[in-house]
């Protein structure tokens, strides 16, 4: 059976506020959690315009709690910029406020360009090769196990949380899936970023998983673009404003989701189209019956039996509908709320 989550950036669509974008964001996760969805987590980035998620511990409260059962994360925090003490106290604070239902999913990505970076840190430089170590940290922090020679040994993290959070690996390539492995987290693969390395990811993270505190046995996920409408054509139109969005990221033009007339008018050029094919490698557009195939191909390539869904269309109740089509399409089970 397979288990269908949720990954929002709380894009911003054109024309609208980040105060909207972050309200739907609330909404589209209660309509989710109503549908059967397995986990919602949200995404952080800095320093771009069309995206209001910079803050994934503020809206991970706000939406636990205004959703009753489905599990609410991370997607994730970027470790690398933050002190893993801090980001564990964040996170207890939540799993105390919420038992059993907080997933702290962590990543490797520097957040932004260098001068983001610095901000974040506030001058302090930090190298991404640190990150492995910095998970070990949380992990410490986590089951309040400091080596005797560690130099915080003696520090708890507080409020102690019997109930979670539940630990994750993000990764796009091999060296956060072995990560995960050898510190016995679950792995959440970024499909929609990079689909080059995920099936040979996964394989190596469960050929070298090693079992933990946290985990017995392996567990993945894997995330995916996908448009979903009643027939090609309308998904395929819905679609085009995901497309023109993603190369106006590539571009550096950091602005809001553009509507389908922006992206039927658009000029594109020769390049721009290769671009736009190329990412279409990191998506799934069509009705539910054939989005509904495609995923059954990617959980045979990935071996993994819970897909994360990200839609960052222009108008949010073709969004939400989307969600909608898709949890239909795997008759999934909805909670008594």
């Amino acid at each position: 059976m397979i288990k269908l989550s949720v990954l929002d950036q709380s894009a911003v669509p054109e024309g609208s506020s980040p105060q909207d974008a972050l309200q739907q964001t609330v909404d589209l996760a209660q309509l989710t959690e109503r549908l059967g969805y397995t986990r919602y987590w949200v995404a952080e980035h800095h320093n771009i315009e069309g995206l209001a998620g910079s803050s994934p511990e503020i809206l991970i409260g706000q939406i636990a709690a205004h959703t009753h059962s489905m599990l609410v994360g991370s997607g994730g925090v970027l470790l690398p910029q933050y002190s893993p003490y801090k980001v564990v106290e964040n996170f207890r604070v939540l799993s105390n406020l919420h038992p059993g239902r907080i997933d702290l999913g962590m990543g490797r990505s520097p957040g932004g360009n260098l001068k983001t970076r610095r901000a974040l840190t506030d001058g302090v430089r930090k190298s991404l090769n640190d990150f492995p170590g910095q998970v070990q940290d949380v992990t410490y922090f986590l089951k309040d196990n400091l080596p005797d020679d560690h130099p915080y040994y003696g520090v708890t993290a507080t409020p102690v949380s019997e109930n979670g959070p539940y630990p994750w690996l993000l990764g796009v390539g091999l060296g956060s899936a072995q990560t995960a492995a050898d510190l016995g987290l679950g792995l959440t693969f970024g499909h929609f970023i990079n689909p080059d390395q995920g099936e040979e990811a996964l394989a190596n993270y469960r050929a070298s998983f090693q079992a933990s505190d946290f985990l017995k046995e392996p567990q993945t996920c894997v995330c995916v673009f996908v448009v979903c409408a009643d027939t090609e054509a309308e998904a395929e139109r819905l679609a085009t404003s995901q497309d023109l969005w993603l190369l106006q990221i590539e571009k550096g033009e950091k602005k809001g989701i553009p509507t389908v007339e922006q992206a039927q008018s658009y000029p594109y050029t020769e390049q721009d189209r290769i671009r736009i094919e190329k990412n279409r490698r990191r998506m799934i557009v069509g009705t539910p019956d054939q989005v509904k195939a495609n995923i059954l191909t990617l959980q045979e390539t990935y071996q993994t039996d819970e897909f994360m869904i990200i839609t960052n269309i222009h108008d949010p109740a073709s969004k939400r509908y989307s969600y909608q089509c898709l949890a239909q399409a795997f008759q999934l089970e909805q909670p008594s709320l």
